[in-house]
This record gives structure tokens, C-alpha cells and sequence, in this order.
């Protein structure tokens, strides 16, 4: 048996006295003998009971993305007596993991079990179908909670500014994803896939992603958690070519070496270059930085590669869109006019020649990057740049903090990286926390007086078990619910 400290009640009462946290607890909860100086007094003379007592430290976090969980994991490890209010437009978590990530992807949604630990901690509530800036104004959430954090991404595609962008059929690669993910605001995206040639314009992973997911045989999307809805339309896809257009050259494609080793490997697919854009390429390609290099190398042996198959994917390179032309008569997208450039490899600069061709296809779509916008007119904004303007009691991470450039391990950096800059504020006292705050308490009255349904982790929950059991019916690992209203009656609350 461990020996007993005799001086236990002195000391453990200085120890408590010392923490102001704690000494209303202590008042509140433990009765004392009447003479706690002598020394006598052992733990058996005093009768503790527990006592729940709410976190002093109230934090709110717009956005269920990777962002918002790092940002909330980081703050849980580092600082007590916190809790944390998550707050996401759509009734279901995870933001781009759910909605983003390509369904022939499913490993990297295993970030999700560390979001559901986030989750499990009793001082995290997730408030899902609240829209800031309608159902809650940001000046509110700053009245109610010691900090806010914004971390609800990008959610505008940059345009091309070009004639005929806005024809039947042109489509950003952005909505396409969405369509095919089940994200609610694009299930009804009219897609055309009657044309055999698809124009892709952009060379980022996103656009690959699209490319593949045109490509891919039906029974490997089939296996996936792919919407019902896209999967049949793509089972009767008549589309045979997509062309992946950059206005750069090779040594710049913004694509990766996985997503272009996925796509040498597709099955029935031909990855198909034209070698004169490596012309100039051979001196320069050795001294390039590792990650670019080894992609250099994969696209010049693609390139010389014997290949078969009856679909082609055709990167192509030092082509700029001028114009997206249509039909006539049923204005109907027909195909892209581009501008060819000539480039220097080493500087990486691309110049248009004054020569022009033209590429039929029946479907465009353009992929040239995000762009952050301002959900209440009173979050400090720049609209130039497309972030949140850090101020006082205002962080961000993410798209909306970085722009909409990066991966998930960058977008977790940068979680980590600007929650640890409000745990320095909190420590300076630059972030007052002393001041008793509502919290949610103050937002859940505003919510019930617009008579707004939320969904908890719970209300998730139920709706997560129901998609799973729909997908193992049709030997899917989920098939999504995607319309709104179904979510709110499974888990509205």
C-alpha cells in the first residue's frame, strides 16, 4: 500500500489556491473537517463530489474541412479548459474529403477517424445545415465566443474571361466534381456526355482527377462511392479522348507524378504527348528539383512509349483558350480555339506565336483554380487576394487563409501553424479570455427564432449509418444521400 502523505490536506489545499480555476470547485464541491492545519487529517476525512463545470475558453470554427478539424485538434491538445462550436452549411462533415476527394481515392479519406476522435471530445459540438451570413451573422459569433475561426474554403471557380465560356456544356471542373460526389447543390448538373471528345482546360490534380473519372471503366467506379446518379450517365458515356490543355509547357504542368502515373496505368487508356514540346528539354531536365524531375522523366518516357487501348488521355501543352465556340443554332459548345505559344524552358515563360488552331469537342471543362469570397460583409476581407484578413479574435486557415493552392498535409501545416498563433495570442493575453462569453447558448436562440434545423454529431451519425447500409446493398462502400431535406429528417435535431 502507498504510504499516505501526512501534510496531504495542507498541501493539496495550497496546490489548489494557487489555481483560480479551480478554487470555486473546491469550495463548491468538498466539505472540510474544521481544523485542516493539523496534520493529522489524512484523505479519509474528506468527502469529494464531482462537478461538471463548463470550459471558460469559447472558440467557433465556420467550416467542417480539414482545416477546421486540425485547427480543433491542435487547440484540444495545447489548451485547457476549452470547448469549441464547429459550424458547417451542410447538415454532413468533412467538407473536401467528402465532396472533393476523386471516389477512386478512398485512402485519403481515412483522415476522417481523426476527425471522428476531434469529435469525441466532450467539450466539441458540431451545429451542421447553419449558414453564416444568413442563418447567423458574424457579428454575432463575435459577441458570443472569445475567438472565431474561419475555415470554410474556396468556393468560387476563377474564370477564363474568354467568348463562349459560358455556352451549354462548358462546366467547371468544380461543379463536375461535385455532381459526381453527391455535394446537394450539384446533383441536378446537366452533363453531356454524348460528345467522343472532351476538352480539359487546366493541368492541375483536379483536372486529372476529372479526366480519369471520364476515362475509367465502369467497374472500377462502380466499386467506389461514386453517386448512383453520375455512375449510370457515365456507363453510357460515349466520350473516347480527353485533351488536358495548359498554356505552359511540360517542365510547368501543375499535375503531380501520382496522378500521372494513375493515368499511364488506367486500364484500356492510352496516355498519349506530342514529343516536339520536350524539344529543348533534354540539358535542362537533370538539374531540375527532385519532385519535378521524376515527373519530367515519366512524361518524356510516356511520351516515347508504346502504348494500346481505345480511350486517350492527351496532355497538351503551350496552347492558351481564346475562345469556346458553340453552335449557331443550338449554341451547344462545339470546340476551343487556342492561341499556340512558344516558351523558354529554363525561365518558364510562355508567349503566344500568333498562330491559332482549333480542337472540336462537345464538353469543356475548365479547371483553372478557386477562388475565395466573403460570406458577411463584416468578416475582414481581401478581395484582391480571396483570404480572410487576420484581426483580434479573428483567425483563418486553409483556402480561405492561404488561397486555394495545397493538399490536405499543407492545409493541416497551416491549421497547425495559425491555431498555435491564438494559442500565442491567448498566452500573451493579447486574446482576452478572461471575459465570460455565451458561446453557442446566445447563437442557438438566434437559430430557433429563424426556426433553423441543425444536425449534430449524432444527427450525422445516423445519416452516415444509413448512406453505408444503402451502399452495401448495391456492394458500394456508401452511396450518399444527397438531397438536403432528406439529411434533416434522418438527423435534424
Amino acid at each position: 500500500m502507498r504510504k499516505q502523505n501526512p501534510d496531504f490536506p495542507l498541501s493539496f489545499f495550497k496546490s489548489v489556491q494557487e489555481s483560480s480555476h479551480f478554487t470555486t470547485m473546491w469550495k463548491r464541491s468538498c466539505s472540510f473537517l474544521p481544523s485542516l492545519k493539523h496534520s493529522q487529517f489524512t484523505a479519509s476525512h474528506f468527502s469529494c463530489t464531482p462537478v461538471h463545470f463548463e470550459p471558460t475558453k469559447k472558440i467557433c470554427i465556420i467550416g467542417s474541412g480539414p482545416a477546421g478539424f486540425y485547427f480543433a485538434q491542435n487547440l484540444f491538445k495545447k489548451v485547457p479548459d476549452i470547448s469549441i462550436d464547429m459550424l458547417e452549411k451542410l447538415p454532413v462533415p468533412y467538407g473536401l474529403v467528402r465532396y472533393g476527394v476523386a471516389p477512386d481515392h478512398p485512402e485519403v479519406k481515412n483522415v476522417i477517424n481523426t476527425f471522428e476522435k476531434v469529435a469525441s471530445n466532450k467539450n466539441f459540438k458540431f451545429h451542421g445545415n447553419v449558414t453564416l451570413g444568413r442563418d447567423v451573422k458574424f457579428s454575432e459569433l463575435r459577441q458570443a465566443y472569445h475567438a472565431v475561426v474561419l475555415t470554410y474554403g474556396c468556393n468560387e471557380d476563377r474564370e477564363l474571361g474568354i467568348p463562349g465560356e459560358n455556352l451549354p456544356n462548358v462546366i467547371s471542373a468544380r461543379k463536375f466534381v461535385g455532381w459526381y460526389n453527391g455535394l446537394p447543390e450539384d446533383k441536378d448538373l446537366e452533363v453531356d456526355l454524348s460528345s467522343e471528345t472532351v476538352v480539359v482546360l487546366g493541368q492541375g490534380n483536379v483536372a486529372v482527377d476529372v479526366s480519369r473519372i471520364l476515362l475509367s471503366p465502369i467497374d472500377l467506379l462502380k466499386v467506389t462511392d461514386i453517386t448512383e446518379y453520375s455512375l449510370q450517365a457515365l456507363s453510357q458515356s460515349k466520350v473516347k479522348t480527353v485533351y488536358l490543355i495548359g498554356r505552359r509547357g511540360p517542365l510547368q504542368a501543375a499535375f503531380t507524378i501520382k496522378e500521372l502515373r494513375e493515368m499511364t496505368k488506367l486500364p484500356g487508356v492510352q496516355t498519349l504527348l506530342q514529343k516536339e514540346h520536350f524539344a529543348g528539354t533534354e540539358n535542362i531536365i537533370p538539374n531540375l528539383p527532385r519532385a519535378r524531375k521524376r515527373l519530367s522523366e515519366l512524361l518524356v518516357t510516356t511520351a516515347s512509349k508504346e502504348q494500346e487501348g481505345s480511350r486517350y488521355f492527351r496532355p497538351t501543352f503551350l496552347h492558351k483558350p481564346v475562345e469556346i465556340l458553340g453552335s449557331s443554332e443550338s449554341g451547344v459548345v462545339q470546340g476551343v480555339k487556342f492561341e499556340i505559344n512558344d516558351i523558354d524552358h529554363e525561365k518558364g515563360i510562355a508567349r503566344g506565336t500568333g498562330k491559332y488552331e482549333v480542337n472540336e469537342c462537345g464538353l469543356v471543362l475548365r479547371s483553372i483554380g478557386y477562388k475565395g469570397t466573403s460570406v458577411d460583409s463584416d468578416i475582414p476581407f481581401d478581395s484582391n487576394r480571396g483570404v480572410v484578413v487576420h484581426e483580434n479574435g479573428v483567425y483563418s486557415a486553409g483556402w480561405i487563409h492561404t488561397g486555394p493552392t495545397g493538399v490536405i498535409l499543407s492545409t493541416m501545416s497551416d491549421a497547425y501553424d495559425q491555431s498555435n498563433r491564438l494559442i500565442e495570442d491567448i498566452n500573451k493575453k493579447t486574446l482576452n479570455v478572461t471575459n465570460s462569453k455565451p458561446g453557442f447558448s446566445a447563437i442557438e436562440n438566434t437559430l430557433n427564432s429563424k426556426s433553423v434545423v441543425t444536425v449534430n454529431f449524432e444527427g450525422w451519425k445516423k445519416i452516415d449509418k444509413i448512406e453505408v447500409e444503402r451502399g452495401a446493398a448495391v456492394g458500394k462502400p456508401r452511396e450518399k444521400i444527397v438531397d438536403v431535406a432528406e439529411m434533416l429528417r434522418i438527423g435534424g435535431s
